[in-house]
């Protein structure tokens, strides 16, 4: 497992971005979940990196990276960090609130991107409308306002499961990974602390512009109204198309993590 002393950190205008690189050739940077942070990927950047430079990053306020003290965007964080370690045009694989980032970062900086792997996600500004995902993103928000830890970490770890499963069905090692790692981000904030982060906006009309190949890798299992936005996703960009992974939900890098490298590594072969 990676500790802090393996990773790089990039002096922003508002504290460190971690970041672990390693391996080299053409450059294949990871975007994590919500909550977690680089270590997501631990299935991932070994396979990678055996041929690829891999820049596995901790978006801010989570891990290792600082928290905001004023506003940002996800995609000038991110572009500012790739253009001081000289790691662009780069394929950016996100997961989740990481696959938002790395579609922000193709419309605002496409430049800086050859390439996309979205899991678990569409556009930055996607509203969730099937109601018992609803349900679970209510309670979320309401124990982590509230500062209930305890309850909140329920709900996240529901949340990995997917609306059609109980934690109790998903590998406890998933589960047990991914409370240590939420734990550490979480032990970094406050209940009731500002909310820094300035989203994008009006995605959907800029999404034909990304001219970049695009593949979006989701789970059968995930929530419908997600799964339905992805595949837009990949039909609106001018390159793009979809997959789906079979007895998986918002964690197919983590629950079936063979299948989910191979769909990427070919990915990559195919640019």
């Amino acid at each position: 497992m990676t500790v802090a002393s393996e990773l790089s950190f990039f002096a922003s205008a508002d504290g460190d971005i971690a970041h672990l690189d390693t391996g080299t050739g053409d450059p294949v940077v990871l975007l994590h979940s919500g909550y977690v942070d680089h270590r997501l990927f631990e299935a991932q950047t070994p396979v990678l990196a055996a041929a690829h430079r891999v820049i596995a990053v901790d978006i801010r306020g989570h891990g290792w990276t600082a928290n905001a003290t004023r506003p940002f965007r996800w995609a000038d964080d991110l572009a500012g960090l790739l253009r001081h370690i000289d790691a662009g045009p780069a394929v950016l694989v996100g997961v989740s609130m990481g696959g938002a980032v790395a579609g922000d970062t193709a419309i605002e900086y496409p430049e800086l991107v050859r390439g996309i792997v979205m899991s678990g996600a569409s556009v930055s500004d996607f509203q969730y409308t099937h109601e018992a995902t609803r349900q679970i993103v209510a309670e979320s928000q309401r124990t982590l306002h509230s500062g209930d830890i305890d309850g909140w970490l329920k709900v996240f770890l529901k949340s990995v499961a997917g609306p059609f499963r109980e934690a109790d069905e998903t590998d406890p090692r998933i589960l047990d990974h991914l409370r240590e790692m939420a734990l550490h981000t979480i032990a970094k904030h406050t209940p009731g602390e500002r909310n820094w982060h300035v989203p994008m906006t009006d995605t959907w009309a800029r999404v034909p512009k990304i001219d970049v190949p695009v593949l979006t890798v989701n789970g059968t299992l995930d929530s419908p109204d997600l799964l339905a936005d992805a595949e837009r996703f990949a039909d609106t960009a001018r390159n793009g198309r979809s997959v789906l992974v079979e007895g998986t939900s918002h964690f197919p890098n983590l629950e079936k993590p063979e299948e989910f490298n191979a769909l990427v590594l070919d990915f990559l072969r195919s640019l």
